[in-house]
């Protein structure tokens, strides 16, 4: 459970991976996640390329560690920064909204290992065909855009339908949620909102306030009209969006108005008028701490909750 054919395939000393989070998974956090034992990602998110060759350059300065970068395909920018990854020698790509076949090529002869997230089986069997390395299977309890089928129904359908490593993520923040996801047949775990709240993470002071001080229904889903659900934490944002929505308001409406709305909660803080990206896992952090005590805290509650059942341990 703690050595996998993820942490083989990656080089990493635990199976837990970083959530490619726009404005929120820099050089920084991703470097202390990668120091840490994990995976970190950079996410390039909307950025144009120059910014993401910063990003990759200044994360190389500080650690030696194996990183990902995440590609939004959607981004205008996309195949700048495919063009980016293979030039300056990132070991992973992770990638979201959209199928990255086209770009599969180039990304083998460059020995980049390609992990997509997928939100159905379909999708993920398909990228299997492809060649991917591994898929990311994200529940419908992740922040951000979400599909709609949860981690708990989701992560074993999709191990059950390929044979390529699985990792699970949405709704997961502890040791019990790990023990959980490999008792689904997952292989390894990814964190976002969880590392939202990390010393390392430079996001608003804000917006992590936001994020410990949220109960359990606090994280609610806007723009389901859309058909790009995003869950939130909510606030005056949500709750004028979600009454836009009940007014049949058109999606390029809609769309105009949550443009930019991360980046207000993320850097400038505005955590009643922008867009508070959380997993349902919010009203479970309740506290800040260094990516290294994160995830050894992760490891060694799994340790403990293992022992416990009486299931052993594989170092």
């Amino acid at each position: 459970m703690f050595k996998t054919r993820i942490t083989e395939l990656l080089g990493i000393s635990y199976p837990i991976i970083q959530g490619g989070m726009a404005w929120v998974a820099t050089h920084e956090l991703a470097a202390a996640v990668s120091e840490a034992g994990g995976l970190g990602i950079i996410a390039a998110g909307n950025a144009p390329g120059d910014f993401v060759r910063e990003e990759i350059r200044a994360l190389k300065k500080i650690t030696n560690k194996p990183f990902g970068v995440n590609i939004m395909l959607l981004s205008p920018f996309a195949e700048d920064i495919v063009d980016i990854v293979c030039e300056e020698g990132v070991p992973v790509v992770t990638t979201g909204a959209g199928n990255p076949g086209k770009y599969l090529d180039r990304f083998k002869e460059k020995n980049i290992r390609v992990i997509p997230v997928v939100p159905t089986v379909s999708l993920g069997k398909r990228l299997e065909k492809q060649g991917v390395d591994a898929l990311i299977v994200e529940g419908t309890e992740a922040g951000g855009h979400i599909g709609e089928l949860t981690t708990m129904t989701l992560v074993p359908q999709v191990c059950d339908a390929v044979k390529i490593p699985v990792i699970a993520a949405g709704g997961i923040a502890d040791g019990r949620g790990y023990v959980a996801a490999f008792a689904l047949g997952a292989e390894g775990v990814q964190l976002g909102t969880r590392f939202v709240c990390s010393t390392e993470a430079k996001v608003h002071q804000n917006y992590k306030d936001k994020i410990i001080n949220a109960k359990d229904r606090d994280a609610l889903v806007t723009g389901r009209s859309t058909g790009h659900p995003v869950r939130v934490i909510k606030n005056q944002f949500t709750r004028e969006f979600l009454e836009l929505e009940k007014q049949n308001t058109p999606i390029e409406e809609l769309e105009r108005i949550g443009a930019g709305k991360l980046r207000i909660a993320v850097v400038d803080g505005d955590v009643d008028k922008g867009s508070v990206m959380s997993g349902q896992i919010a009203g479970m952090v309740n506290d800040i701490k260094d990516c290294k005590v994160i995830i050894d805290d992760i490891i060694m509650e799994a340790k403990t909750l293992l022992n416990s059942l009486g299931g052993g341990l594989n170092d």
